[in-house]
């Protein structure tokens, strides 16, 4: 079981990224995502023009119009899940609902979005679909991930529930989401994890993590 406490000490910033370090890992996360619809696009426009596969023409057109409808979704999710701290924009909860599903659409994890019906401010909302992807990213052999908001005497309190037999936080996940560095793995999978520990913590919030068999939860609260 691993536990994070709204009071766990901020770590050392110079051991964690900044400025252009912390751009470049954002940038190469969206790069790493952006890279796989983009390039099936581009081999199903190549089976068009190759007059010797005119008869997979059908499926070109399936690839191109699947990973455009992708990459549709990896932008729309993107604009607010990194975008400009500074941006005055709010934002619907069933309209973050829709981003939510529309990234994570086809996968072996069921979504259930149990967000109130209320607007939301940015930071709120980044914390939202950051913190419903990575919920759903906790579930990679299926089962239910169940986001929630309420409000309280201190706040917004954001939550998400990942259900299944073998719902599990990765190493660098765990460590990004403990606001700490990355000390071994894979940057990609432990930038988005820290970004939300980021956000929830610039917003004078905090992010509790709590992981049993079968179950993780991510619980933030954020003033309102």
């Amino acid at each position: 079981m691993t536990d994070t406490a709204p009071d766990t000490p901020l770590p050392d910033s110079a051991t964690l990224p900044d400025g252009q370090a912390l751009a470049a890992l954002v940038a190469g996360k969206l790069c790493h995502d952006f890279i796989s619809p983009a390039g099936a696009i581009s081999s199903g426009l190549d089976l068009l023009k190759d007059p010797t596969a005119q008869d997979m023409r059908d499926d070109a057109m399936g690839l191109i119009e699947a990973s455009a409808k992708k990459m549709v979704a990896l932008v729309a999710f993107a604009r607010v899940a990194f975008g400009a701290a500074t941006s005055s924009e709010r934002f619907q909860g069933a309209e973050l609902g829709e981003l939510v599903s529309g990234l994570t659409e086809g996968g072996r994890a069921s979504l259930t979005w149990a967000v109130e019906d209320m607007t939301y401010s940015k930071a709120q909302s980044r914390a939202l679909v950051n913190l419903g992807y990575l919920t759903m990213a906790a579930l990679p052999s299926g089962g239910l991930a169940t986001i929630a908001t309420r409000t309280d005497g201190t706040g917004l309190v954001i939550e998400g529930r990942a259900e299944g037999a073998r719902a599990r936080l990765k190493g660098e996940a765990i460590a990004g989401l403990a606001g700490q560095p990355l000390t071994e793995g894979l940057p990609g999978q432990w930038i988005q994890p820290y970004w939300l520990w980021l956000t929830a913590h610039d917003a004078g919030g905090s992010l509790d993590v709590h992981v049993e068999e079968g179950c993780v939860t991510l619980t933030i609260h954020m003033p309102i």
